[in-house]
């Protein structure tokens, strides 16, 4: 695992580390040391904690003017044993939709397994995203499935043409164009 690196081709455009309303302004990274581990196995130093022992992220893109973010997944999902959602939302996606962030697009390809609990989380970040969206892009079907078994679907979209194989290269704007269109075309 320690092998599966964030996307870094967008640094260049962006870098949470230097965005001052970012959750992670000004973290310092050492990339010769690996100490994030999920279930034993260490992780590239690059991901970022939210504070589940299991689930890690990087946010690859951020935009206020247009209120939207692209975050991309490691680990395991596990809303039964840590409540993840309840953690990615409180400590990490209501600082965003503070700062105007109202569409998400969340990539799954690294994420291993899902342990679903209840939907009330993903409900009430669904209701307060209010004119905005989710977006599931690239996540296993396996993972999918699990999704729509704690009918989190009804919150999230995903699958279909959001299984979109080549978004690492395109620009992160063209991107979030992609998704905005797939998205207003399911709405429609």
């Amino acid at each position: 695992m320690h092998l599966i690196e964030p996307f870094s081709n967008w640094l260049k455009y962006y870098d949470s580390s230097t965005d001052e309303d970012s959750p992670f302004f000004g973290k310092e990274y050492n990339y010769d040391l690996y100490s994030e581990t999920v279930y034993g196995y260490y992780i590239d130093p690059a991901w970022d904690s939210i504070g589940s022992e299991t689930l890690y992220l990087k946010t690859l893109y951020a935009d206020y003017d247009e209120g939207f973010v692209i975050l991309e997944f490691i680990g395991e999902w596990n809303d039964t044993l840590y409540n993840d959602i309840m953690t990615l939302k409180r400590d990490f996606l209501e600082m965003l939709m503070i700062k105007g962030i109202n569409k998400f697009i969340l990539i799954g390809e690294n994420i291993f397994n899902f342990h679903g609990s209840d939907d009330l989380y993903y409900e009430e970040w669904f209701e307060e995203v209010e004119d905005g969206w989710i977006a599931a892009v690239s996540f296993p079907d396996f993972i999918q499935e699990e999704f729509k078994k704690y009918r989190i679907d009804c919150y999230v979209n995903m699958g279909g043409t959001l299984q979109i194989e080549h978004w690492r290269t395109l620009h992160p704007l063209k991107f979030y164009e992609l998704v905005k269109q797939l998205i207003q075309r399911r709405l429609n």
